[in-house]
C-alpha cells in the first residue's frame, strides 16, 4: 500500500497513480461481485488481482525508500514508521464498519441482528489491531478474519511482510533474495494453477489453508518487489503512466480464462500476470516521465486517495451487497447506477478521510515521534 519516501530521494508519481488505478478497479470488482453466480461470470473476473498488484508495489517502494536507511534506523523505528502510515485508516475502517453493521441484516445475513452489541464491539476493537478474529467471533457469517471490514486481512499479510523484512530478509544479498523470490515464484504458480478454482482467490479466513493462501500471495510479490528496487535501472518511457494503467486494466478486467473445464488455464494466466506483467508494469512506472501538470495532478491525486479508498469503501459495499441479496434476480443493467453512485461516494468519503483524518492524525504522529526522539525539537 502507500509507503514512506525521504524527500532526498525521487519520487515515482506514477507508480502513486498506479496504485489509485488498482484501488478503484478493486472497488469495481466488488460492486460487481454480487452480480456474478459464481467465480466464473464475475464482470470484473480478475480485479481480486489488486492485491497481489499492491503487495508487489510495497516491496517496491519499501525497500527503495528503506533499504540505505538501516544504519540509522532501527526495527522499532521502522514498524512505528509503518504503525503511523497504516493504523489510522485501518481504525477509521473498522469504525465504518461497526456503525453500518446493524444496518446490513437482510437475506444473505440474516442473523445480524441476533449479535450482541458487546460481541460486535469486540470486533471492532480486535479490528483496530489488525490482528484477525477467531472463526467463533464470526458475526457476519463469511468467515472473514475482519468481519466489519473484508480487506483488512490483506493489511494482516502487509505487515507480516513488513516484519519479516525488518527482522532479516533486508539483509539478505541481491542473490539470496532473488533464490528467495523464486522460491515463493514457484509455490505462488503451484497455488494457482492445483487451486480448486483455478485461482489465487482467497486469504482472508483464519484457518490453515486460507493463511497458506494469504502468505502464498504475500511472499512472492511483496519480495519481488524488493529485488525489483535493488537490481532495477529505470530508463525512460513516455506516456507510461497511460500505457501501464492500460496493462492494468485489462489484466484485471480480463473475463475468466479456460471456463469450468480447464480451471488450470486460468491459474496460469494468473500467475503470468503476478509474476512477469506485474513487476513489468511496476519497471516500467517508475521509468516513466510525467510531461504534463494535469498528468501530474492525477497521479498525486490518485495515490493520495488509493490507501483510505481501500479501507473505507467496503463498509459501503456492504449495504450494497445486501440491497442485491433483498433483491432476487438483479442485474447489471438495474444495479449500475447504484454501483456508480457507490462508488463516486467512495471516492469522495476517501478525500475526505485523507484530509479531515489520515493527514492530521499521521502529522500528529509524526510529531509525537520527534519529541519523543529529540524532546528539545518543536512540534509544528
Amino acid at each position: 500500500m502507500n509507503q514512506s519516501s525521504h524527500t532526498t530521494k525521487t519520487h515515482y508519481p506514477i507508480l502513486d497513480g498506479l496504485r489509485g488505478v488498482a484501488a478503484i478497479i478493486v472497488v469495481t470488482f466488488h460492486l460487481a461481485e454480487p452480480l456474478g453466480t459464481g467465480h466464473l461470470d464475475i464482470l470484473v473476473n480478475h480485479g481480486y488481482l489488486a492485491v497481489d498488484f499492491f503487495f508487489l508495489l510495497s516491496g517496491f517502494v519499501i525497500g527503495y525508500a528503506y533499504d540505505d536507511q538501516w544504519q540509522k534506523m532501527s526495527i522499532g523505528t521502522f514498524l512505528k514508521r509503518r504503525v503511523e502510515r497504516l493504523q489510522p485508516m485501518v481504525i477509521l475502517g473498522m469504525t465504518l464498519g461497526a456503525i453500518g453493521f446493524y444496518f446490513t441484516d437482510s437475506t444473505i445475513w440474516p442473523l445480524i441482528h441476533t449479535v450482541p452489541l458487546w460481541k460486535m464491539l469486540l470486533v471492532m476493537l480486535i479490528g483496530y489491531t489488525i490482528l484477525p478474529i477467531p472463526q467463533s467471533l464470526d458475526i457476519r457469517g463469511w468467515q472473514e478474519m475482519h468481519p466489519l471490514n473484508s480487506v483488512g486481512w490483506s493489511l494482516f499479510f502487509e505487515y507480516i511482510a513488513n516484519i519479516l523484512y525488518a527482522i532479516g530478509i533486508r539483509k539478505l544479498s541481491k542473490t539470496a533474495l532473488s533464490i528467495l523470490v523464486l522460491i515463493a515464484a514457484i509455490a505462488l504458480a503451484h497455488l494457482a494453477i492445483t487451486s480448486p478454482n483455478g485461482d489465487v482467490s482467497g486469504g482472508w479466513t483464519l484457518n490453515i489453508e486460507q493463511l497458506k493462501i494469504g502468505i502464498t500471495r504475500t511472499m512472492y510479490p511483496f519480495f519481488a518487489g524488493l529485488l525489483l528496487s535493488r537490481i532495477a535501472k529505470p530508463s525512460r518511457v513516455r506516456s507510461a503512466f497511460l500505457w501501464c494503467s492500460l496493462l492494468l486494466a485489462i489484466v484485471l478486467y480480463m473475463p475468466r480464462i479456460g471456463g469450468a473445464e480447464r480451471l488450470w488455464l486460468n491459474g496460469v494466466y494468473e500467475s503470468v500476470c503476478i509474476i512477469i506483467i506485474f513487476p513489468l508494469i511496476v519497471y516500467l512506472g517508475a521509468s516513466g516521465k510525467i510531461h504534463t501538470q494535469n498528468t501530474y495532478k492525477l497521479c498525486k491525486f490518485l495515490g493520495a486517495i488509493s490507501y483510505p479508498l481501500y479501507l473505507v469503501h467496503y463498509p459501503i459495499v456492504y449495504f450494497y451487497v445486501a440491497w442485491i441479496s433483498n433483491h432476487p434476480g438483479m442485474d447489471i443493467a438495474q444495479a449500475w447506477p447504484y454501483a456508480l453512485l457507490i462508488l463516486i461516494g467512495s471516492i469522495v468519503l476517501a478525500y475526505i478521510s485523507l484530509k479531515w483524518y489520515d493527514e492530521p492524525i499521521r502529522k500528529w504522529l509524526r510529531n509525537r515521534r520527534s519529541l519523543s526522539t529529540d524532546p528539545s525539537k518543536p512540534q509544528d
